[in-house]
């Protein structure tokens, strides 16, 4: 399937964020990227006209292809899902973060690699610029080889270390309803899922090569990698010495303090800000970007809250909107030194977001100049642009 971009258009009337201000400007696109030259126009007037949303992280993409536990929908099926899903919030480039766990199920080897077949095979048809993410569990040391091969074979660029046993023996030990449902989940008894946690603890002493072995393997591949969930700052600069250097959802000040200090960026979930708190306890995302210790935002499990969680810094005095946005494009295109895109400028790819002035709602999404996402007031304009343009021809 070949892609196509949307005619040339220029975007005029608009507010635009460009070189880091807010600014009554126009925006015109032509073969995928942002470009000049008088070209039809489309009249915006009461939009503002933002970079796309780039995604570092999200499970959305789970419940499209589960909606429940026990309805499993095809894995394409719920792809096609999670790229409108994506569009339609104003995202044009996100990664899915899939789990590589010693936990079995849909966190297991199998599924992961599954996805990664499906995802090669529909990403020329998506209008998302969908990527995956794989979440390592620290203690899956037998499944080196494995791993690195599907790596390769899948030119996965991002990998983000987990380690959730901890928390698995400690549910394994107080909360013997929540380990029979979790055992049910990947189809084992509670016996025999208590047993697997047993055998995975035994591995530990192997998990220290085992992560240098994979970190030098990145760094020769290109793989941006990073930690999940750093319970403090001893943590957090154990990883960042191996050149695990991206500090996904610390759990505590201390882990964002010393990822600030050594220059590691931090990220942490957009639902965070807009919910006002963490869903599990942790620490407020409003918190360190107040301390200035949060560089980008990600949906995590919710892909509304990406330009909620922008526009309720602007409400809160916390940020600017220039600012608050920065940290939904422009931050994490750094982050993963994406060059072409997460600003509006001459040559970048024409990814943008149309959110109305009045209801902060987006009505348009374009992916390379293509439009993904139409509604609402935009759809006049652009429709009825596309009409005039029409009769003109005539």
């Amino acid at each position: 399937m070949t892609r196509h971009s949307h005619p040339p258009l220029r975007l005029v009337g608009a507010t635009v964020l460009r070189e880091g201000q807010m600014q009554k400007r126009s925006v015109a696109m032509q073969d995928g990227v942002i470009t000049k030259g008088p070209l039809p126009e489309v009249d915006l007037t009461g939009f503002l006209v933002l970079p796309g949303i780039i995604d570092l992280h999200g499970d959305a993409f789970e419940r499209h292809i589960a909606p429940r536990p026990s309805a499993p929908f095809p894995i394409e099926t719920g792809l096609h899902a999670t790229d409108r899903d994506a569009a339609a919030h104003g995202v044009t480039t996100a990664w899915l973060a899939q789990s590589w766990s010693w936990e079995g199920g849909h966190r297991s080897p199998d599924m992961a690699e599954d996805i990664m077949e499906s995802l090669d095979t529909l990403r020329p048809h998506l209008m998302t610029d969908l990527r995956l993410q794989l979440r390592v569990e620290t203690h899956t040391v037998d499944t080196a080889d494995r791993l690195l091969a599907a790596i390769r074979r899948h030119d996965i660029d991002y990998v983000i270390f987990n380690n959730h046993l901890d928390e698995a023996l400690h549910l394994a030990g107080s909360r013997p309803t929540e380990l029979a449902l979790w055992a049910a989940k990947s189809g084992r008894s509670p016996e025999a899922q208590l047993a697997l946690v047993e055998a995975t603890r035994r591995q530990a002493p192997q998990v220290p090569r085992y992560l240098c072995r994979l970190a030098e393997a990145f760094d020769t591949l290109g793989v941006h990698y990073g930690s999940h969930d750093d319970p403090d700052g001893e943590t957090r600069e154990r990883f960042s010495m191996i050149g695990a250097r991206i500090c996904e959802f610390p759990i505590a000040r201390s882990a964002a303090a010393l990822a600030r200090a050594v220059n590691d960026p931090v990220l942490m979930g957009a639902p965070n800000v807009v919910r006002g708190g963490s869903q599990s306890g942790n620490i407020a995302a409003t918190d360190l970007i107040r301390r200035g210790m949060c560089d980008a935002l990600v949906s995590d499990y919710y892909y509304p809250a990406l330009s909620r969680a922008a526009f309720r810094l602007v409400d809160d005095g916390i940020l600017d909107l220039p600012a608050a946005w920065a940290m939904i494009s422009t931050r994490p295109a750094e982050i993963l030194c994406l060059a072409d895109r997460g600003v509006i400028a001459y040559g970048k790819r024409a990814d943008l977001c149309v959110v109305n002035e009045e209801t902060r709602r987006v009505e348009a999404t374009l992916s390379t100049g293509r439009l993904t996402h139409l509604t609402g007031e935009a759809a006049h304009r652009f429709l009825g642009s596309r009409a005039e343009l029409a009769m003109a021809a005539e």
